[in-house]
């Protein structure tokens, strides 16, 4: 069954449903790993404010450790907060999109439901740059999806 778009974006429909069906076939740990690249690929948008991003990356190396099992749930979890704490705190919508994904990215670790949730943190932060111009909603979702393709090579 296909996940819901749990914030308000305009989408590729057809490409989720696409990246919907592989992530349903997906394990949570390259789930983890498929979230993580598309935090990174669109955080460089919220560089404009000001932020303490070691808690970004102790966010992603925290997730990391979790997947070898050298980090538990609850860490995971707070990290991921951490993260959000920091995102309700940007004064743009841009930065707090771009750093919402990567706490959703981070909290895979906790539920995997996070990384469908992270992709469209990652697509709202692209309307948002791109505002009119759907065509790069379309060129991320093939990006989302070229990578997701890349953990599901088993399948």
């Amino acid at each position: 069954m296909a996940t819901k778009t749990k914030i308000k974006i305009v989408d590729d429909t057809n490409l989720r449903l696409e990246i919907d069906k592989l992530y349903e076939q997906t394990d949570q740990i390259d789930l983890a790993k498929w979230a993580i690249n598309c935090a990174k690929h669109i955080l460089h948008f919220s560089e404009f404010e000001k932020y303490d991003t070691t808690v970004i990356e102790n966010g992603f190396k925290t997730n990391e450790l979790w997947q070898i099992g050298k980090a538990s749930v609850h860490e995971v979890r707070q990290a991921g907060f951490k993260i959000h704490a920091i995102a309700r705190k940007c004064k743009t919508e841009i930065a707090k999109s771009a750093i919402r994904s990567s706490g959703q990215a981070v909290g895979v670790g906790h539920m995997s439901e996070h990384a469908m949730v992270c992709s469209d943190y990652a697509i709202k932060t692209i309307q948002l740059v791109f505002p009119d111009k759907v065509n790069k909603v379309s060129d991320e979702r093939q990006w989302q999806l070229k990578e997701l393709k890349q953990f599901t090579h088993k399948l």
